[in-house]
């Protein structure tokens, strides 16, 4: 892997602008080999774009086909994990196994959500009779979105944490205060 501090747009690297960047070594304060240069209001521009086209493609995909591409994807991770790991451990100074365990729990991720599309269970069933054919072929195509089912776990947990917490505060004091006779 080698790192020549520029974006990647499309299937192509970004031309630079601006000066360079030094990446630091967070655990002695030095220079790393490569600087890095930052990307422009028309590279992100451009990267929306790409990214639409790319998504328009992908919706379109068979379920056998979305999930050899994750699979491919945790192959390639894992392929590259020790220079991964390695570059990782400059920048962050994360330990080692840390970081690892974090390829690992990325590509078992991928390759679960793989199962899961082969599965089919993300599509959202419905009762045919309130929703035609091209509405469910929509929405088969739509991706299952796991960021948005794990925030709306975290909310629903922090809300349950929040009323236990006001019940135990209203029927029982808390340990720390003196009890009154």
């Amino acid at each position: 892997m080698s790192l020549e501090g520029l974006s990647i747009l499309g299937q192509s690297r970004v031309k630079p602008s601006g000066k360079a960047i030094p990446a630091i070594n967070p655990a002695n304060g030095s220079e790393l080999p490569t600087s890095f240069h930052w990307a422009t209001a028309d590279d992100v521009s451009r990267a929306a774009e790409l990214a639409s086209k790319a998504f328009a493609e992908y919706r379109r995909w068979p379920a056998a086909r979305r999930a050899k591409f994750l699979r491919l994807i945790a192959t390639l991770i894992e392929g590259d994990g020790p220079a991964l790991v390695e570059r990782a451990n400059l920048e962050t100074a994360l330990p080692a196994a840390r970081l690892q365990g974090e390829i690992a729990r990325t590509c078992g991720q991928l390759r679960l959500f793989a199962s899961l599309i082969e599965e089919g269970w993300w599509v959202d069933a419905r009762h045919r009779s309130r929703q035609s054919r091209s509405q469910a072929a929509a929405q088969a195509r739509r991706p299952f979105n796991a960021a948005a089912a794990r925030t709306r776990r975290r909310f629903q947990f922090q809300q349950f944490s929040l009323r236990l917490f006001r019940r135990w505060r209203r029927h029982q004091p808390p340990p720390w205060l003196p009890v009154v006779r």
